[in-house]
């Protein structure tokens, strides 16, 4: 099987070398030449110069870049994959993009029986490092059955949510959950902080039960401790909220919650936290006590 990757960013990257891992041939492609220089020195195979010249002749292309806009343009451009995808082949693509776009592709991609798969990722820059990604994806089951076994290539857990777009309506909620809940843990241990107590056996205490999450277990002893390096920017996830509010505009759901901690990651970025990972919620909180990563 020959397959293209496009973006080398911080998901990309270690994805596509686990694809090369697994003896898969990848093209790749970023529009930074250095960095695809420096993945050809760590993992072998070719680069290209355009999306187009990657995907010709792949099986399967991968796209994960940053944004709708930057999905168009190197799957729909002038120089775009798909205009080289031949018939047959599949364009899988892990940007997490909105839902209307993903249907876009679906359609243009099926004018030119191109199977197409929205496959947004969860799990960050560790799940990509170490293979154990979580992909929702969204498309047709033959497509997805063809596609699985070279996402099973640095994915842990790979789930065909529905129709196109699903996989992209999925990702908005694993955002939603993740931003009530970061919100929620940053205001407990700023209350655990200010009554004084034992932050550490407090947590001992109710990571044992119906508290526990993903978040508190990795996160609470770095937010404490006012460090937000460990993951996934507060821009990029700005960028997600913003998808699944608009989206909400669209199918009438109620995101008030949603609505509140976007505009908490917004005074995040106003103390220029816009690099800083998602947990850094409780920043705002203890601003007045200087608790923060300057």
């Amino acid at each position: 099987m020959k397959t293209a990757f496009i973006g080398l960013g911080v998901m990309g990257f270690p994805m596509a070398g686990y694809l090369a891992s697994r003896g898969y041939g990848v093209v790749v492609f970023n529009r930074s030449p250095d960095k695809a220089e420096r993945w050809l020195e760590q993992n072998g195979g070719s680069r290209a110069e355009t999306p187009a010249d990657a995907a010709r002749g792949a099986d399967v292309v991968f796209c994960c870049v940053g944004n709708d806009d930057d999905v168009r343009e190197v799957t729909l451009g002038e120089s775009g994959a798909l205009q080289s995808m031949s018939p047959g082949s599949i364009l899988v693509d892990h940007t997490t993009a909105s839902a209307t776009l993903a249907r876009e592709l679906h359609a243009v991609a099926g004018e030119r029986q191109v199977g197409f798969l929205d496959a947004p990722l969860s799990g960050g820059q560790a799940g990509a490092e170490n293979g154990q990604l979580t992909i929702m994806v969204g498309g047709d089951d033959e497509v997805f059955e063809r596609a699985r076994p070279m996402m099973e290539s640095y994915a842990k857990a790979i789930t065909l949510i529905g129709p196109a777009g699903s996989g992209q309506l999925a990702k908005m909620v694993n955002q939603i959950c993740i931003a009530g809940l970061v919100q929620g843990l940053s205001e407990g241990l700023h209350f655990a902080r200010r009554a004084g107590l034992d932050i550490e056996k407090v947590i001992s205490a109710i990571s044992k039960g119906a508290a526990q999450s993903w978040q508190m277990d990795h996160r609470w002893q770095t937010m404490v401790n006012g460090q937000f390096e460990f993951g996934f920017a507060v821009d990029w996830m700005r960028k997600d909220l913003g998808i699944a509010l608009d989206e909400a505009q669209t199918n009438g759901a109620r995101l008030e919650l949603t609505e509140l901690v976007d505009r908490y990651y917004a005074e995040v970025q106003a103390l220029g936290g816009s690099r800083w990972d998602t947990s850094s919620l409780i920043a705002r909180l203890e601003k007045p006590s200087g608790s923060r990563n300057g």
